[in-house]
């Protein structure tokens, strides 16, 4: 996937954190596409490690390069915070707004950062992969418990004998309800990723997790 982002408003070493996240333990490729001019993105770009430079950007070429990264068969997720950001974020196929940022690029993202902190991004990303793993937990335990139990349920074993009353019947359903939900709780235990000392081969000192 691609991340098309405009940090140059955003502290450095979040930044920096969160674009080596994305670059080495996502396996991203991270674009930053902003209307600065082009010594001032090349810098704030060398300094948080970004490699692919679009700069001095209006809100329409913002829209055709995610376009083009798009016809290359990339899914895009666009990070910004300006009005200028917005035909951008809806572009995208994530939109991803910075909540401190403007009410139209708010209204046109798809998620929206509650803080300033690209770090965040990181952590939507992380918590929607945990999700949908926990989505399909669910579907397996549920389809393989109700393939298992309608058959019995429905007498497949009476030749041998055993008969499933309609109460234990019911009770296994609602069982079966039960234990989705619980797993489903279970999210509530999620924590983020460890940034400031991670297993990825990098550790940062001087960050503020906030």
């Amino acid at each position: 996937s691609d991340t098309a982002t405009h940090p140059t408003s955003l502290p450095p070493s979040a930044t920096n954190t969160a674009v080596r996240y994305l670059q080495q333990k996502m396996g991203a490729e991270v674009w930053m596409v902003t209307g600065d001019n082009t010594r001032v993105a090349r810098s704030v770009a060398s300094e948080v490690g970004i490699t692919n430079v679009a700069a001095e950007a209006l809100p329409g070429d913002k829209v055709t390069r995610i376009k083009s990264l798009q016809a290359k068969g990339k899914t895009v997720a666009m990070v910004g915070d300006g009005i200028n950001d917005s035909p951008a974020l809806s572009q995208a196929d994530l939109g991803i707004a910075i909540g401190t940022g403007t009410d139209v690029a708010v209204e046109s993202a798809g998620v929206v950062l509650m803080r300033d902190s690209l770090l965040d991004v990181i952590t939507a990303f992380d918590l929607s992969r945990v999700t949908y793993k926990r989505i399909r937990l669910n579907f397996v335990w549920a389809f393989g418990f109700n393939a298992t139990g309608i058959p019995i349920a429905a007498g497949v074993l009476m030749p041998a004998g055993i008969i499933l009353p309609p109460w234990a019947a019911g009770l296994a359903m609602a069982l079966s309800s039960v234990c989705v939900v619980c797993s489903s709780l279970l999210l509530n235990r999620y924590r983020r990723p460890d940034f400031a000392t991670t297993s990825w081969g990098w550790v940062r000192e001087d960050i503020e997790l906030g």
